[in-house]
């Protein structure tokens, strides 16, 4: 799952942009909507010659006077990064694009369908959610220009995480990695530690921290948070997906999506006993913030920013957790603050992530409405995207030099590895009863001291 981060990043100011309070139509919108307008007209009345810098977006056409409303979660800085994204896109079409983000997406989005408001495209968070959004027959199939787009610039894998049924809906928008294993560079080169290339490794440079690491009596080498209010659980979900892969491989992982392979199984059951290895060892957690018990009160947001007071070493959180470290904090190799990603379980496996995404889908099927579902589905869009920063792709025609941190290069780089094994978070394309809601709340129980038993057949009796 990919969550929305409130951290210290400074906004970019783009012209054009305006701030409203008010959604621009309909009673059913929720009214703490944040609502984003980026408005442009273009230059050449609508047809003839392609106006001087709008070369990229001839195909597009002109639509002067037309309005398309962009629905999703995305709020607070990324709204606006995301609509000072699609300026250029309304100089040259002549579309007025309005964006609204509401953090009760997943409950009004049925409520605007169901009452006639559906808007123009949605930026749908989770595979999961997008096939109960086509379930309810509102959602209309991706024309070819953003199936071409999709063929071109991303993997089979992620069209099918947009594809329902047979049906191509929905093409994949920005992306995380998650996995990553946040520490302090300059801890590691004064104590000597090295970055761990296996599972192993990384169990014997926790056992290590753990007898010889920080000076204060808090101290322990994990630092893990998994409160996200009514979404508290997700973090250690991350950390069970990336196991899962690691240890059984991408068929093993596929088949526990499917609901095929049971949580109470031995493989399902193994990456429970692998985490609570770190979790449930009070020698290993939780630096400057208590024992086990305090993993699920601790906010994912707040938990990493122990290494920073030396109360840990560690902290696992996806590369959106970045935008966490407050201002002022080097994030790089030789910086204060680094990652490596969680190691395979063997040195010379092949590369395997798991990550998040969105979705753009579309309710109507005018005109401007393809445009921009197409525009966005585009290496053009995605190069303008990442280039004001904070996010990245996996789109293949993006530069990875865009992105506006090494992190975030190292990311693009992993999504575009041919051989990099990538699987979708589990929870988000499980059904909503089990990856949204059991998986969440058994995996807080599990560090709470709930037996493993009780755990895995909980989630299990949660399956529909």
């Amino acid at each position: 799952m990919r969550r929305s981060i409130i951290g210290p990043i400074a906004a970019i100011a783009a012209a054009g942009l305006v701030l409203a309070g008010c959604s621009s139509d309909g009673d059913d919108e929720p009214a703490d909507d944040v609502t984003t307008s980026a408005t442009g007209g273009s230059d050449d009345g609508g047809g003839g010659d392609v106006a001087a810098g709008c070369e990229d977006y001839a195909d597009y056409g002109t639509h002067e006077g037309a309005a398309v409303e962009l629905y999703g979660t995305i709020s607070g800085v990324e709204a606006d990064q995301l609509a000072e994204s699609i300026v250029p896109f309304e100089d040259c079409t002549g579309i007025d694009v309005t964006y609204n983000g509401s953090d009760e997406f997943e409950t009004e989005i049925n409520i605007r369908v169901e009452g006639g408001n559906a808007p123009d495209l949605a930026i749908v968070p989770q595979p999961g959610l997008l096939q109960r959004v086509v379930g309810t027959g509102a959602v209309v199939a991706a024309p070819e220009a953003v199936a071409a787009n999709v063929d071109e610039f991303w993997s089979e894998d992620w069209k099918n995480y947009g594809t329902v049924g047979t049906t191509f809906y929905a093409a994949p928008l920005m992306a995380s990695v998650k996995g990553w294993v946040w520490y302090s560079p300059s801890e590691f080169e004064e104590k000597g530690y090295e970055v761990p290339t296996t599972w192993d490794e990384m169990m014997s440079l926790t056992e290590t921290m753990a007898e010889t690491g920080g000076e204060g009596a808090n101290y322990k080498p994990w630092c893990i948070g998994f409160e996200s209010g009514t979404a508290t659980g997700w973090p250690g979900t991350d950390w069970i997906e990336d196991l899962v892969l690691r240890q059984h491989g991408p068929e093993a992982y596929d088949a526990w999506v499917a609901g095929d392979l049971e949580f109470t199984s031995d493989e399902i059951r193994q990456s429970f006993e692998s985490f609570g290895e770190i979790a449930l060892d009070s020698d290993y957690v939780n630096g400057g913030l208590g024992d086990s018990g305090s993993i699920v009160d601790t906010a994912f947001q707040e938990a990493g920013l122990e290494i920073l007071n030396d109360s840990c070493s560690l902290h696992h959180q996806a590369s959106f957790y970045e935008a966490q470290w407050p201002e002022g904090t080097n994030v790089a190799e030789d910086g204060d603050i680094w990652a490596f990603l969680t190691p395979n379980i063997n040195a010379d496996d092949p590369a395997a992530v798991t990550g998040g995404g969105e979705f753009v889908a579309a309710f109507n099927e005018e005109e401007p409405t393809q445009a921009l579902q197409a525009f966005l589905s585009s290496d053009t869009w995605a190069n303008e995207r990442v280039s004001i920063g904070g996010v990245i792709s996996a789109n293949n025609g993006l530069d990875p030099a865009n992105a506006s941190s090494p992190i975030g290069q190292e990311s693009i780089q992993i999504l575009q590895g041919e051989d990099t094994i990538f699987r979708f978070d589990a929870s988000d394309l499980m059904p909503a009863q089990v990856g949204s809601s059991a998986f969440w709340t058994s995996i807080n129980d599990y560090v709470s001291g709930t037996p493993l038993d009780t755990v895995l057949s909980d989630i299990d009796n949660a399956w529909p």
